[in-house]
């Protein structure tokens, strides 16, 4: 099915115009730094990776991981990094499974303009996804509905890895 329209946060076309608020260098570095200008999704983080909810999800439970160090390109990573980025990777869909129960999930980074990054800074996007997701408005209207507020993904998450006892 195409859809002809989507449901979406308004301030959205700004975002993928470009024309990006709070004006700051990094967005994700922003969030690290706990900048106050910064709307924080923050999940849980360590020394070297990082988990927050996407502001713009897809889907429920949609997440970002991401090394604290600022870099661009996956082949960046130190090894302990790539190590630690993997075992966060595993962490996520873990509790993901837990607490969402999806059939599936798209997992991935987009790199360079070309393939639609909109942030200068590795991230990895895991996107749960769920058997028939198209609901009757969905097939009625060629609309997408997401049903979850990032902000309870992130509460969902954050109490989640709380009872795991990983760092925040």
């Amino acid at each position: 099915m195409t859809f002809k329209k989507h449901l979406f946060v308004l301030n959205k076309s700004d975002y993928i115009r470009g024309k990006r608020r709070p004006k700051v260098d990094c967005i994700l570095c922003a969030i690290l730094r706990g900048d106050p200008a910064v709307e924080s999704l923050l999940i849980t983080h360590d020394e070297l990776v990082a988990v927050s909810a996407n502001l713009y999800p897809y889907n429920a439970g949609h997440v970002l991981i991401f090394p604290t160090r600022h870099i661009y390109d996956l082949r960046e990573l130190t090894e302990a990094e790539d190590k630690a980025f993997m075992a966060m990777t595993r962490q996520c869909l873990d509790l993901l499974d837990r607490l969402y129960t999806p059939a599936g999930y798209n997992i991935g980074f987009n790199i360079g303009d070309a393939s639609g990054a909109s942030i200068d800074h590795l991230h990895q996007h895991v996107v749960p996804r769920y058997p028939k997701e198209l609901g009757i408005v969905d097939i009625i209207s060629g609309t997408k509905i997401i049903i979850e507020d990032p902000s309870v993904t992130m509460t969902r998450l954050r109490e989640a890895f709380a009872e795991k006892n990983v760092k925040r």
